[in-house]
């Protein structure tokens, strides 16, 4: 890989970290000392969790606009501040109005910053890199996790707020690195309106039902995993192991590429969903096992980043023309599902349980993925696509087919 290449990938792997792996996730490890300092209801707690998502949808729908005015690097420098000025906010919150503030403005980090980075690999990286570029962005949530987990500590022997300010101070030297090594891309005026009829539209299906099913399934185990454990008697620090173990099982996501490439993205997508509800299951029969929750942490960390990287990928290949707007597509999807997820457990968990809750959500997910081997076959159309670049990309070497 050639110095620009790496700098995007050192970038991009730094601002998602932080938005994806310590912003978005920060609310459910924090959730059980919120609850204590502010005595915050079942309900509230859910609605607060959908509102955090709900910033997130608003990033992801803003991106477009602006990046046509200033560049394909402006969303993820808005990301940035937004992490810092949105942790730093819920960190001196002094109310429950106030920590959710912050807590959105915190949330929509993630829907500014990773979306962009499809449009920029693909024009920055030759073929041969781009689909491992984008596992190795996409998997710098895991790394983030690792960074949330050991901040997590100081919310058991010192405060959860100053877990939030160390978010804050991480989101602002992500910012600044990615300023140094992302070229700020003029982005491409749309292509002409395409006939209604286009193929890309049904190739669409499969990734955007993968996205339902693969967002809800991981809303709910980031929401409720950290307090399902310590609700279960383990210690205080059993919610930074447990997101330790989410983030070090995540890593095996750098090699979304080849596992794609042998399964294909549509099996694949259904093993992802399968790990992360199965996670769900061993969570909810966990009790007092410290060891069932960090084997249930490392089954869904495998799940979740390797669908995640999958969810990148399949999208940018399919529309290889437009993969950012493919890519926000899917995404968009995602966050309305994620929007949904904690207000409905919110509602639901007083009348049927918690463990009961994670067990029926494990069984609708892991269902609704098996509609995905339903789908017409793609592979075929998938390693046609694949050599196919854009030719704004500039590359002459399309290097080994990945599916």
């Amino acid at each position: 890989m050639d110095k620009q290449t790496i700098g995007v990938g050192v970038g991009g792997t730094a601002v998602v970290g932080v938005a994806f792996g310590m912003s978005r996730y920060a609310y459910g490890l924090t959730l059980p000392d919120v609850r204590a300092e502010f005595g915050l209801s079942e309900l509230l707690l859910g609605v607060i969790a959908s509102s955090t998502f709900a910033g997130y949808l608003l990033g992801l729908l803003c991106v477009p606009l602006v990046e046509a005015r200033l560049g394909l690097r402006a969303p993820t420098t808005i990301g940035g501040v937004c992490g810092v000025v949105g942790a730093a906010t819920v960190a001196l919150s002094p109310t429950p109005a106030v920590l959710a503030v912050g807590a959105v403005l915190s949330g929509s980090a993630a829907g500014w910053v990773w979306a962009p980075y499809s449009d920029i690999v693909t024009r920055v990286v030759t073929r041969r890199h781009q689909a491992t570029v984008l596992a190795i962005i996409t998997t710098g949530t895991s790394v983030g996790l690792i960074g949330l987990a050991a901040l997590g500590l100081l919310a058991v022997f010192e405060s959860w707020r100053l877990t939030w300010m160390g978010i804050a101070v991480a989101a602002g030297v992500a910012t600044a690195l990615n300023l140094r090594e992302v070229p700020n891309l003029v982005a491409q005026q749309a292509a002409a309106k395409e006939d209604r009829r286009s193929p890309w539209r049904r190739r669409m299906v499969p990734p955007l039902v993968y996205a339902v099913v693969y967002f809800a399934a991981t809303t709910v185990y980031f929401t409720y995993a950290g307090e399902v454990s310590r609700g279960g008697g383990l210690p205080a620090t059993s919610s930074s192991l447990l997101f330790a173990m989410l983030g070090l099982g995540g890593l095996v996501a750098i090699g979304t590429g080849r596992l794609a490439y042998g399964l294909g993205p549509t099996w694949l997508g259904i093993s992802s969903v399968t790990l992360v509800s199965a996670s769900l299951v061993v969570l909810a029969l966990a009790g007092s096992s410290l060891t069932l929750v960090l084997v249930s942490a490392v089954l869904s960390g495998m799940g979740f980043m390797v669908g995640s990287s999958l969810l990148a990928i399949w999208t940018a290949q399919v529309v290889p023309d437009r993969p950012g707007e493919a890519f926000t597509v899917a995404l968009i999807i995602g966050a309305i599902t994620s929007i949904a997820t904690p207000v409905g457990m919110g509602a639901l968990i007083p009348v049927v349980g918690r463990t009961q809750m994670l067990v029926l959500v494990a069984l609708a997910c892991a269902s609704g993925a098996l509609v995905l081997a339903a789908q017409r076959p793609v592979r075929r159309t998938w390693a046609r696509l694949w050599v196919r670049a854009p030719a704004s990309t500039g590359a002459t070497d399309p290097g080994p087919v990945e599916t």
